[in-house]
């Protein structure tokens, strides 16, 4: 069965609209975690455009499930990382001027560098390191070369699809990586636009997925339902019942 893990990025980001000490994400987690979350997702952005420091830290003190801390290879936020400890680190490309992350990591450009980080959290005691990829298969291969021990396919085309034969074949070359990787003995997570009507299709395509990676969606729904309604609702759509 897959597990849900939930992004409460989006949380922070509604703090920080407004220059706020609230919505808190920290209790926002724990509410997730209430509600049935497997997991907890966050990102550190190099411009702390919504979790800061304060809200890593506490989340990792908090936390009770597993905690997926999402990351650029900036040598600042790795050690932050490092220091953490999460159950999780995802690797992810960022952009300054990007609204959300836009695509996978190149890692046949910059294999010197994630092999260096990625050996760095491994030493720190971190168990998964996970690379944010496309499912292209060279790249898929070039994770493993680096040294992941995970990769996170990006399902952003997927979810953004026109038309359901779009959405189709997409689901059909996610499951191609989703194929290789299992075979070169990866774990395989998902996330990036998956929501309560598009995640069946993606399941009952995709095989090998341990783990998903939710959060606009979720807090969206939250607008109308509460939080753990939202988590609920998208727990159900996950375990199937």
């Amino acid at each position: 069965m897959i597990d849900l893990l939930i992004n409460i990025d989006h949380i922070a980001t509604l703090r920080n609209a407004r220059r706020e000490t609230f919505p808190d994400p920290v209790h926002a987690a724990a509410l997730c975690e209430q509600a049935g979350a497997d997991g907890i997702v966050f990102h550190l952005r190099e411009d702390r455009r919504h979790i800061t420091d304060r809200d890593a830290r506490l989340l990792r003190d908090t936390v009770q499930s597993k905690l997926d801390f999402e990351l650029s290879t900036a040598d600042d936020i790795v050690q932050i990382c490092c220091e953490l400890q999460p159950d999780l680190a995802t690797l992810v490309p960022e952009r300054r001027e990007e609204v959300t992350t836009e695509g996978g990591l190149d890692v046949l450009q910059h294999r010197t560098r994630l092999r260096d980080v990625i050996r760095r959290l491994y030493d720190a005691g971190i168990p998964e390191v996970a690379l944010f990829l496309d499912p292209d298969l060279d790249q898929i291969e070039a994770a493993c070369e680096v040294g992941a021990n995970c990769i996170e396919l990006h399902t952003g085309d997927y979810a953004n699809a026109a038309t359901p034969a779009e959405r189709r074949a997409l689901a059909e070359r996610l499951a191609q990586g989703a194929e290789r990787a299992h075979a070169l003995g990866l774990q395989i997570h998902a996330g990036h636009g998956l929501d309560y009507r598009n995640f069946r299709l993606f399941a009952d395509t995709v095989p090998h997925v341990k783990e998903v990676s939710i959060g606009f969606a979720v807090i969206a729904r939250a607008v109308f339902t509460g939080l753990p309604e939202a988590v609920r609702e998208m727990r159900r759509v996950v375990k199937g019942y």
